[in-house]
């Protein structure tokens, strides 16, 4: 059953004059993990503003269609009872940080402090956030004297100790290494496996390929591809509309038309399968 649905949606920011979202519809079911990719300038962004209710209720602008969640309309909610469901994590985390907190401890607490979570349950909760998200050694750090990719792993644990039934993020991992990224994709994994919709904008094809359920491609707007991630990312229109992909679905489909490729073999998108489809084609 779709948690998040979204209905012919168009919006124009203020004083701009073209729509930066037309007639977008989507339907997000309960604990699936989504990914929205696309170009820069193609909206995604927008879309995570408008699914988290900071479209209309802090960006004004133009809004037409329908953004329900949990069968609530966006518009007849306001900002403080929508991110009670729905939390978001934004692509800079210094613009996440409240400010009010000597600690990342209580940074991550800081939530749950505004909400009158019992004191034995905040505990709880932080501590396990701490843990899930791999900064515990840093509870007693000031949030600003972090580097950037320790300071996007506070804001996702902000928003990860809420537990909210929709998590929003937008290019979480943008500041971090190879390594930071798995242990950040395996977070947001599972937290999706225990019930937590997820809806990510992220530019890191091969990851997206090993986590997301399902892929999401917007251009302009408007919603090129929806589907499965190795269907979605290995498409042929992609390169000339100037998304982003793996070099692994490249060298395939270099190899494809030098008859190097298996024929009918679906195109890597991860390291394993391009290994996997070039040891068949040595093979024959």
């Amino acid at each position: 059953m779709a948690l998040v649905t979204l209905k012919n949606v168009t919006y124009q920011y203020p004083l701009t004059e073209t729509p930066v979202l037309k007639n977008v519809s989507l339907e997000v079911n309960e604990g699936e993990f989504v990914t929205v990719i696309g170009p820069n300038g193609a909206g995604k962004s927008t879309l995570c503003y408008a699914i988290s209710g900071f479209i209309p209720h802090f960006f004004k602008g133009e809004l037409s269609g329908s953004v329900k969640v949990a069968g609530v309309e966006v518009r007849d909610s306001n900002l403080s009872e929508w991110v009670a469901n729905v939390g978001l994590a934004f692509q800079n985390p210094f613009n996440q940080i409240s400010g009010a907190k000597y600690t990342v401890y209580e940074e991550v607490a800081f939530g749950l402090e505004n909400l009158g979570i019992p004191r034995e349950e905040m505990k709880n909760r932080v501590e396990e956030t701490l843990a899930m998200t791999g900064i515990r050694h840093l509870a007693e750090r000031s949030p600003y004297s972090l580097s950037g990719g320790q300071q996007q792993r506070v804001s996702l644990a902000s928003i990860l100790v809420m537990q909210p039934r929709v998590l929003v993020l937008d290019e979480p991992t943008s500041q971090l290494d190879p390594i930071g990224t798995r242990e950040v994709f395996g977070v947001i994994r599972e937290m999706s496996r225990r019930g937590m919709t997820v809806i990510l904008v992220e530019h890191k094809v091969e990851w997206i390929a090993e986590f997301a359920d399902r892929v999401v491609a917007l251009h302009e707007g408007e919603i090129l591809l929806e589907g499965a991630p190795g269907k979605v990312l290995t498409d042929p229109r992609l390169p000339d509309k100037h998304f982003g992909i793996s070099r692994y679905t490249q060298a395939a489909r270099a190899a494809a038309e030098s008859g190097l490729w298996p024929a009918g073999r679906r195109l890597p998108v991860t390291l394993d399968e391009a290994v996997e489809g070039f040891s068949k084609s040595a093979q024959r």
